[in-house]
């Protein structure tokens, strides 16, 4: 009888183990599926530049969703995220002389987005201040595909004014901790392309 046994218990870990294996080798083929179908979602061949420009501004938008609400891990979070999608942006299809403009304000917004990620909220409010104007001369080069509205607050530094971007054009300051949340204007609208 243990004759028996033994042999089925190893042929069920075989099979276990094979099933095991067959699944993430689907899942991992699912993964690959989806990547095609994003890649696949700018006509123009600069599929990458599009996936990496949305990522950037989606997780700079999460920053300034964040700090709407007072929500300092957000947009920590969300910094820190930004921070690895500048690092991983790919400039290879952008014409030789916007790479290295292209590189240049991807260096600025990592740099910002690491002190983000790092800060405390009134900080985080400070270096997100500072990116707006590296993302629009960003999306001057690249070829992003939805309205951005930059807005403008004249209250923020002193009254020295503050700007950040939005892709509403609700107001919603992002620059007083969930304080005078309808304080400012639409400065203008960056079109998308």
């Amino acid at each position: 009888m243990k004759n028996i046994i033994i042999p089925i218990l190893g042929l069920i870990l075989s099979l276990s183990i094979s099933s095991c294996s067959n699944t993430s080798s689907s899942e991992e083929n699912n993964d690959n599926h989806d990547h095609t179908e994003m890649a696949d979602h700018n006509s123009e061949g600069n599929s990458e530049t599009l996936s990496s420009t949305s990522q950037l501004v989606d997780n700079y938008l999460k920053i300034k969703n964040a700090l709407v609400s007072a929500d300092r891990e957000a947009a920590a979070s969300a910094g820190e995220k930004l921070a690895k999608a500048a690092t991983d942006f790919d400039l290879s299809s952008f014409p030789e002389i916007e790479q290295q403009n292209g590189k240049e304000i991807l260096e600025v917004i990592k740099e910002n987005a690491e002190h983000i990620a790092k800060s405390e909220i009134e900080h985080q409010i400070e270096h997100f201040e500072s990116m707006d104007n590296d993302f629009i001369d960003l999306l001057k080069i690249s070829d992003y595909d939805k309205n951005l509205y930059q807005q403008y607050c004249p209250m923020y530094n002193d009254k020295k004014g503050g700007t950040w971007l939005s892709d509403s054009e609700e107001i919603k300051n992002p620059l007083f901790k969930s304080k005078m949340l309808s304080c400012g204007s639409i400065k203008q609208t960056i079109a998308g392309q």
